[in-house]
C-alpha cells in the first residue's frame, strides 16, 4: 500500500503567530522531549531519511516546523525540551506560543506524543497530552526505542502506560510501542496520522 505521508515536504518554520500558515485543512502535531527520538520517528513514518533533522544535539527544534503532506494537510514538529539549554525568556515565549497554538488552532486534528519507552510519562509528556485533552482532540502516545528493551519489558511498559493514561484521560489517548531502528510499530503510527489527516 502506498504511504501518503511519503509526499511530505518542508514548507515553513514559525517562531510566532504571524508566521503560521492559514488556519485551514488538517494538522497533526508531533511533540516529544529532547532525545525521545521524535525526528527519527517522523522520518520513519514518512519513509524519508532527512525530513526532520536528526540532531546529535537534542532539542534543536526551536520553531513549529510544518511539513506539507497534501494541500492544507500538515504534520507539525513542535519544539522538544528537556536537554535543551534554553534561556528562560525563550521558554516563556514557547509556553505562550504553544498555549495559543493548542487553544486556537482549528486545523489541529490530533497530537502524537513521542516518549522514550525507558522514560515515559515525564512532566512534559503529560503537559502535552493535557493540551490535547483540554482541546478535545485525540492524542497518540508513541513509545520509541522499543528495540532497547526485551519484548517482555516493552510489553509491561506499554501496559503500564496504557493503564495510567486510561485512568486519567479515558479512551482519548491511544498508546503503542515503536522503533525507528527495527521498524516495529511504524505502520501503526503511520495509519493513525494518515487517518487524522484524512489522506
Amino acid at each position: 500500500m502506498a504511504n501518503p505521508l511519503s509526499r511530505a515536504r518542508y514548507v515553513l518554520s514559525a517562531h510566532n503567530y504571524r508566521q503560521l500558515p492559514p488556519d485551514q485543512g488538517c494538522e497533526v502535531a508531533f511533540a516529544g522531549r529532547s532525545n525521545a527520538g521524535k525526528s527519527s520517528a517522523l522520518n520513519a513514518i514518512a519513509q524519508q531519511n532527512a525530513l526532520a533533522r536528526v540532531s546529535k544535539t537534542p532539542g534543536r527544534t526551536q520553531q513549529l516546523v510544518f511539513f506539507e503532506v497534501a494541500p492544507f494537510k500538515h504534520m507539525v514538529d513542535l519544539p522538544g525540551y528537556g536537554y535543551a539549554k534554553v534561556p528562560k525568556d525563550l521558554q516563556s515565549h514557547w509556553q505562550q506560543f504553544l498555549d495559543g497554538y493548542f487553544s486556537t488552532r482549528d486545523a489541529l486534528q490530533g497530537l502524537v506524543v513521542i516518549m522514550d519507552i525507558r522514560h515515559p510519562l515525564k512532566d512534559y509528556d503529560r503537559q502535552m497530552i493535557d493540551y490535547a485533552a483540554q482541546r478535545g482532540i485525540p492524542a497518540h502516545a508513541v513509545l520509541t526505542k522499543a528495540d532497547k528493551l526485551s519484548r517482555g519489558a516493552a510489553a509491561n511498559t506499554l501496559q503500564a502506560v496504557r493503564m495510567e493514561l486510561s485512568r486519567v484521560y479515558g479512551d482519548t489517548v491511544s498508546v503503542q510501542t515503536f522503533s525507528a531502528e527495527s521498524k516495529q510499530g511504524v505502520d501503526e503510527a503511520r495509519a493513525v496520522v494518515s487517518h487524522w489527516l484524512d489522506v
